[in-house]
């Protein structure tokens, strides 16, 4: 398997190299250079499919992706380590709502949210991939939330990488926060910016766009503008529709695009996703493209999902690359002109050929999260986060002219937004043991104003 730019003038790359470059040096997003079909499920008695162990669906599904670059043998044994720090036996259990619908909870990992499915692999690749090279590398990362804990947890037992992350200053949950601040580690720091996820998210492409400072310092990213953190995802789209046994429509809470893409990937390599509902908070961008085939950036505002707090989506440039036809050029052309005017208009045959049928969008403000987060506790006994809270509006939305069966992707466990859940419905969610203790713990912060060398000063100097 080869590797293109999504902006057409960086060279093709292996697995390997894609997952230690993240971004591409024209700027662009790794995709592989055709898409793989679907590895068949194994079956029982009767050709019906058998369940089968997440790791070993994990490992048999992304082999294509890998392509020889890591063996089968290694590349089963990183996906049994990774998941065997999830707390549930099924990794990604699937919670029976009634009425064909379900949660697929994605947050039974070590850091209790959705990116922990592919940083615990991605960690496991990294460490793997540099002692092969006898290589070490600086990650650079940008998080509106969980990605920041989830690749710290990934990469602390790395001794080959040096980790710095970039969140939005007062924009992310208390526990949210200090699951970065609070691991004492000499190759972990973690950096609050006064400004928003988008500003953090702009450093981060900055950096790796100055070639001369990406070289020295050996830049690596986690943010899902890594090819290997959307490839992990696609598993459990896969995996749900297995032991579901039909196809099924995806409600997918979505801030920066990674995770409804890798529905659309896994529909496009011949899952039976019926479609997918993009589910937004307030900050709307992608319903409103959903509805007017245009996409106009507007300021961000602070909801009680952070973790979506977002208007510029990086990873919608991977469909917009399809969308275009895999014109390299065309894809850098037209996302320049949206970072000048902050208008993205897509033609109306490209929309059909790509959007129109598959993808639907839906909005939910704050006080109607509130709302079904206090309805789902009082229905069925359950806790939601914020974040799911607004896939499930979305999804029930979306069922009334929709009626197919449903699965909405629970993104993060209910604890890590407490405040908000208490809100809702009276109960305190409580953390699992082992983070217990996590609120009395001493935390490590640094603080940096949104400028790009200050940045790259704090990112050279060797951790203390």
């Amino acid at each position: 398997m080869r590797y293109v730019s999504t902006r057409g003038r960086a060279p093709e790359l292996g697995f390997r190299d894609v997952l230690l470059a993240g971004l591409a040096t024209d700027g662009g997003l790794y995709v592989p250079s055709q898409w793989p079909a679907l590895p068949p499920a194994p079956v029982g008695a009767g050709d019906a499919p058998r369940a089968t162990p997440y790791a070993a669906r994990a490992a048999a599904l992304m082999a294509p992706f890998v392509g020889g670059e890591i063996p089968d043998a290694e590349l089963r044994a990183m996906c049994d380590a990774a998941y065997a720090t999830f707390r549930h036996p099924d990794v990604v259990p699937l919670v029976d709502l009634g009425e064909g619908h379900h949660l697929l909870e994605l947050f039974h990992g070590p850091t209790l949210a959705f990116k922990d499915v592919a940083l615990q692999l991605v960690g496991r690749m990294f460490d793997h991939v540099l002692a092969t090279r006898d290589e070490r590398v600086t990650i650079v990362g940008a998080t509106s939330g969980d990605t920041g804990g989830a690749a710290i947890d990934g990469v602390r037992a790395c001794h080959r990488v040096e980790i710095v992350m970039l969140y939005p200053a007062g924009r992310v949950s208390d526990v949210q926060r200090r699951q970065m601040t609070t691991v004492d580690a000499p190759h972990v720091r973690t950096v609050a910016i006064d400004g928003t996820f988008d500003d953090c998210q702009d450093l981060v492409k900055a950096m790796f766009a100055d070639a001369e400072f990406r070289d020295a310092r050996r830049l690596a990213a986690v943010n899902s503008i890594n090819w290997a953190r959307v490839m992990a995802q696609v598993v459990y789209y896969v995996v749900a529709l297995e032991r579901l046994g039909h196809p099924a429509v995806f409600s997918v809470p979505t801030g920066n695009f990674g995770n409804v893409l890798a529905g659309w990937i896994a529909r496009r390599m011949g899952a039976r996703v019926g479609g997918l509902v993009v589910a937004s908070n307030a900050n709307d961008i992608l319903t409103r493209f959903l509805t007017s085939r245009a996409m106009d950036a507007r300021e961000v505002m602070p909801t009680l999902s952070p973790s979506m707090d977002i208007q510029v989506p990086s990873n919608f440039e991977r469909l917009y690359f399809e969308m275009l036809d895999r014109d390299g050029p065309a894809t850098a052309e037209g996302l320049a002109a949206f970072r000048r005017t902050g208008r993205l208009r897509v033609e109306e045959a490209a929309w059909s050929r790509w959007i129109a049928g598959v993808f639907a969008g839906y909005r939910c403000d704050d006080a109607t999260t509130l709302a079904t987060m206090r309805d789902v506790h009082e229905r069925h006994g359950l806790l939601l986060d914020p974040h799911t809270a607004v896939g499930l509006h979305a999804a029930r939305e979306h069922r009334r002219h929709d009626p197919r069966p449903t699965v909405t992707l629970a993104t993060a466990h209910p604890a890590k937004f407490p405040d908000a859940v208490r809100r809702a419905t009276g109960c305190s969610p409580e953390l699992p043991a082992h983070l217990a203790d996590l609120m009395e713990r001493p935390e490590r912060v640094f603080v940096l104003p949104n400028d790009l060398r200050a940045v790259q000063d704090f990112v050279a100097r060797r951790p203390a």
